[in-house]
């Protein structure tokens, strides 16, 4: 296992000790948990975007269908 050397003021060093107490966990398992976590949100946040940018693409393209059909529909009678 590697080590990673952090330096931090008082107050977080504390905030950081007094959870690990709370949950009965090292410093070091506090912190790796931490990180996991911002990994996971991160990654939900990535999956987010791309789900909102290919329903953009969707409604772009069913915009552009619906406009075509309205054309197609309308072809013609306008001389009725």
């Amino acid at each position: 296992m590697k080590t990673i050397t952090l330096k931090t003021d008082d107050g977080f060093f504390n905030k950081v000790t007094d959870l690990a107490k709370q949950l009965h966990l090292s410093k070091s398992e506090l912190i790796r948990r931490a990180i996991a976590e911002y990994e996971e949100v991160m990654h939900r946040k990535e999956i987010k975007e791309q789900m909102k940018q290919a329903s953009l693409r969707v409604r772009d393209s069913n915009t552009a269908v619906s406009q075509e059909f309205d054309t197609v529909t309308a072809d013609g009678l306008d001389n009725v």
